[in-house]
């Protein structure tokens, strides 16, 4: 089920050369810092990128497990990182795709004279076509 805030327990292994993260419920989620700031910017972009992906593949998405339950090593923590979805979805979503189109030379030509914008009429035209007034992802 998609929610719009998680929070989950990532351990951070303390080593000479910086911090790697991982987190024990999200299996595959690993991120790394110099320091503790650029260690937590660093793990929730990893973890909502992770968690993005776990949605959009529609993927049972696990039950965070509570810290007390979590044992650390010596030169190890816990730190619980938090992410908010929908800002994170939102910029997933409308990230610009570069598509390759083909159009005969002479309309190139016509459309360049005219300082016609590809991007704009394409978007536009699926809007159209789609029957999409607006973002749906909004």
């Amino acid at each position: 089920m998609k929610k719009n805030r998680y929070i989950y327990p990532a351990i951070f292994q303390y080593a000479d050369d910086g911090i790697s993260v991982s987190f024990p419920d999200l299996p595959g989620c690993f991120s790394a810092g110099v320091d503790d700031e650029e260690a937590l910017s660093m793990s929730k972009e990893a973890m909502a990128l992770h968690l993005f992906g776990m949605e959009e593949d529609k993927d049972k998405i696990p039950e965070p497990t509570p810290t007390k339950q979590i044992k650390v090593d010596e030169g190890q923590s816990i730190v619980l990182i938090e992410v908010l979805m929908p800002p994170f979805r939102y910029e997933m979503w409308n990230q610009a795709v570069k598509k390759t189109l083909t159009i005969p030379k002479w309309m190139d030509d016509v459309a360049k004279d005219h300082q016609v914008n590809y991007s704009r009429l394409l978007q536009k035209a699926l809007s159209d076509h789609l029957g999409i007034k607006e973002n749906p992802y909004d």
